[in-house]
């Protein structure tokens, strides 16, 4: 019987084929004394599973493909440095001690203990690293109940592809089915920020995730089809509804081939107005991409990305490195690199520090201004790596005046200490501020005047604006960047930024969507930075946008406050 599930669809396009059962990895725990003359047998074999763990997670660091993307041996370096911290491979050792029981109701004691602290935390990319820390108390579970690491299936026919089903995912899993055959993942867990989406995105391949219920209802072999761009999948289709599916994917294959003609063209308005089409990236290994895809420049490099997921932060000379090779492969084009976008939750040194509201506590800038030693670091390697290239420095979450001023001290003082060096930099180097705060929004002209650029990272703008927390599915639907308060909040800053002829970029996920692009344009905007996947499908439409036609109706839009005549008039714009 055909059926169909809804979930997140976090890497568009269509997948068909059989469906492949992952082995559910959530394991039943029982709990009973041991002995105290047992006690010390009890440990051990607690520490066999950890090391067990390891040498899975071990072999298949070195089992990363060549050519793999970077985020693969970074993610079982992850899982490696959850594995060795005290508090997942130590601590339940205590607890066996000192309450006398079994090592599997230890570890579940302790890993329970860890996931509520992770519940507290309000930040989306940290909260959804709580799935790692699942993933590697469960590898240990199964490695104490003997039970060997999860086995991908045998590479079979080359023309039969393979819809993984799971209920969770890790990416040390998905480094073994790169050597395999599959078109898609689904999941009932995950997020957009999850590292499974990450993955799955770096391997340009349909995903889903929070179907809840996927793994329980499809059965093994089972024809499905992954809808990636709408965020469905249909279970058992009929012979129409197949046929359909296999159309439109011969039709999205042939559309996206299409689509790379368009790599050189450059991004004109029919009415002759040029458009500046950036990509984001999280990574150095991002860059290939973006650069196949047809970006002119990188409007944001998410720095924080090269601190997480590892033991220690990163010291000058590596991000010096890292920083340089994005801009020799950028091959002069523009890089906007972005501060560190870290919290008071994600401190290394200070792990035990949780603020009651990590999301709108001390952050981003906030962060950088109380650790004023780790930011000129930062900013002494981004300096340094501004000799090869053009490079932009933008700053997250500015709120006043004042972090502005902070910012650009920081930023002096190390420049001083180069010059005392005789390091060579761009002593010219612009300086741009991220809108993210309604306040920074309403107060614009506080930052026109200090900054050279400006950045409106619509994400966490929409969100503190609507008090819509976009992770919690009980409130994700009423996230809406067609509100009107926050097109009327758009507008205010492309017109303040126009008249201080300061240069206005959009880096949210709303310049990804090619349903806003003409609404953008209309509104004034004129540089936008998206994911490197979404950048043909957004020059496809400026290059068949005329802003003579899209500004009255964007003006219009304006004064609407009605939300279902917004999307009529929204419709009436993409015709």
């Amino acid at each position: 019987m055909s059926f169909t599930i809804h979930g997140i669809g976090v890497s568009g396009g269509i997948a068909i084929g059989h469906a492949h059962l992952v082995s559910h990895t959530k394991l039943e725990v029982s709990h009973y004394d041991v002995p105290a003359t047992q006690l010390a047998e009890e440990t051990a074999r607690f520490d066999r599973a950890v090391n067990t763990v390891r040498g899975e997670l071990e072999n298949l660091r070195g089992a990363v493909p060549a050519g793999a993307p970077a985020e693969f041996a970074a993610f079982i370096d992850l899982h490696l440095m959850i594995l060795g911290d005290t508090t997942l491979s130590v601590v339940p050792r205590a607890i066996i001690e000192n309450e006398r029981c079994n090592a599997e109701w230890a570890l579940k004691i302790q890993t329970d203990e860890l996931l509520q602290q992770f519940d507290a935390i309000e930040d989306s990319y940290l909260r959804e690293r709580r799935t790692d820390v699942i993933q590697v108390a469960q590898r240990v579970m199964k490695a104490l109940s003997g039970q060997p690491g999860y086995v991908p299936p045998p590479a079979g026919d080359s023309d039969r592809n393979l819809v993984l089903v799971a209920h969770d995912l890790s990416p040390a899993d998905v480094v073994l089915f790169k050597q395999h055959q599959f078109a898609s993942f689904v999941t009932d867990l995950g997020g957009a920020t999850s590292h499974t989406a990450i993955v799955a995105r770096s391997l340009n391949i349909p995903c889903i995730v929070a179907l809840h219920h996927a793994r329980q209802l499809v059965r093994e072999n089972e024809i499905i089809i992954v809808d990636g761009t709408q965020g469905v999948i249909i279970i058992d289709p009929d012979p129409q509804v197949l046929a359909e599916y296999q159309l439109r994917q011969r039709e999205f294959g042939l559309e996206r081939q299409k689509l790379k003609r368009l790599r050189d063209t450059p991004a004109r308005t029919l009415d002759g107005a040029d458009i500046e089409l950036y990509a984001n990236i999280e990574l150095p290994g991002d860059v290939a991409l973006a650069v196949e895809s047809g970006a002119t420049g990188i409007g944001l490099f998410r720095t924080e990305f090269l601190f997480l997921n590892r033991p220690e932060l990163p010291g000058e000379d590596e991000q010096f490195e890292a920083y340089r090779k994005v801009m020799e492969e950028m091959g002069g084009r523009p890089v906007t690199i972005r501060t560190y976008d870290l919290g008071a939750d994600k401190q290394i040194d200070d792990t035990a520090r949780l603020a009651p509201n990590p999301a709108l506590g001390l952050r981003a800038i906030r962060l950088c201004l109380t650790e004023p030693k780790r930011f000129i670091t930062q900013l002494r390697a981004m300096l340094r790596a501004s000799n090869y290239g053009k490079m932009k420095i933008l700053i997250p979450m500015l709120m006043n005046a004042s972090e502005v001023d902070q910012a650009l001290l920081l930023l002096d003082q190390a420049k001083r200490s180069l010059d005392a060096e005789g390091v060579a930099y761009d002593r010219n180097i612009p300086v741009g501020g991220m809108v993210e705060i309604p306040a920074a929004a309403l107060a614009l002209g506080l930052l026109t005047k200090r900054l050279d650029f400006l950045s409106v990272g619509t994400n966490d703008l929409i969100q503190y604006l609507l008090a819509i927390d976009r992770t919690d599915d009980t409130v994700a639907h009423l996230y809406d960047p067609l509100h009107p308060a926050v097109l009327t909040l758009l507008a205010h800053i492309f017109a303040t930024a126009g008249k201080s002829r300061i240069p206005v970029a959009v880096c949210g996920e709303m310049a990804g969507d090619v349903a806003l692009t003409r609404l953008l344009l209309g509104l004034g905007l004129r540089q936008f930075s998206m994911h490197s996947a979404h950048l043909p499908d957004i020059k496809q439409r400026v290059l068949k946008t005329s802003l003579a036609d899209t500004r009255p109706i964007a003006k219009k839009m304006l004064r609407a406050t009605d939300s279902a005549k917004l999307r009529g008039m929204l419709e009436k714009l993409n015709a």
